[in-house]
């Protein structure tokens, strides 16, 4: 799958376009290589690094959509690998 078309499916950009100029410029990594092509191919198990809203998502692919379906569903395509650890329970 085109990695500015799985970008928007999973609902990182809210069009398709704002994804592919994203590839374009330069600023996305996928498996640790600078992309420039939107065209580029996206499979499960692959790494992505990208900027959104003022900070640098560290994505890891889990699967692949077969439509821009809700948020719930699009969640279920990623893993966040940069997402913040629980805080520990006063009780520990």
């Amino acid at each position: 799958m085109r990695i500015d078309k799985w970008l928007w499916q999973a609902r990182f950009f809210k069009t398709r376009g704002l994804a592919t100029d994203l590839v374009a410029a330069g600023h996305l990594r996928l498996n640790g290589q600078r992309v420039a092509k939107p065209a580029q191919a996206v499979g499960a198990g692959d790494t992505l690094t990208f900027p959104q809203g003022g900070r640098v998502r560290l994505i890891r692919v889990t699967g692949l959509p077969g439509r821009r379906g809700p948020a719930s569903e699009a969640q279920s395509l990623y893993l966040d690998l940069d997402a913040p650890a629980a805080a520990p329970s006063p009780l520990e």
